[in-house]
């Protein structure tokens, strides 16, 4: 059994090069499940097998409830990204954080803009025993770094194609 180990800081060295270089690639295949509903009753399955969720829709949303969905695996996405990004960037900086915990919320509502829908995104982050403005700067740091946090700023490269 291999042990966990965390990642190296020298993820945090710039990178200098001309184009997006890819490092990871996750990809997650998604079917309707039993309702024909990938929202209501989906099954969310990795290529590597490591992830399998299946999907349910939320009571407050007229669902039945009782599984994860879309918004609770975003918020754990955007929270691991953003603590692990914090704790590289703490390290690198001999920052002694102990006990960090990142709690995001992805609330799900209606967009007044165009009357459709909108997510709202908000992270709570706790750092025992760090003084506050380290806190801060270590936060704003990590905003800057982690692409979760990116992608909530100003948004990623999208393309939707039919196969």
């Amino acid at each position: 059994m291999s042990s966990v180990k965390t990642p190296s800081v020298s993820l945090l060295d710039r990178y200098t090069g001309e184009e997006f270089q890819p490092l990871y690639t996750g990809r997650v295949k998604l079917t309707g499940g039993e309702a024909r509903h990938g929202r209501a009753s989906g099954v969310a399955r990795s290529d590597d097998g490591a992830l399998c969720v299946d999907l349910r829709l939320p009571s407050e949303l007229g669902g039945a409830g009782g599984g994860t969905n879309p918004e609770q695996l975003f918020a754990a996405g955007l929270a691991a990204c953003f603590h692990g990004a914090m704790n590289l960037i703490a390290a690198r900086n001999r920052i002694p954080v102990r006990d960090c915990s990142i709690q995001v919320s992805v609330t799900f509502g209606r967009d007044p803009s165009d009357g459709l829908f909108l997510l709202e995104v908000d992270t709570e982050v706790t750092l025992p025993g760090v003084d506050r403005t380290i806190a801060g700067e270590l936060i704003l740091e990590t905003e800057r770094v982690c692409p979760y946090s990116k992608v909530l700023r100003q948004g990623c490269e999208s393309t939707v194609w039919l196969t």
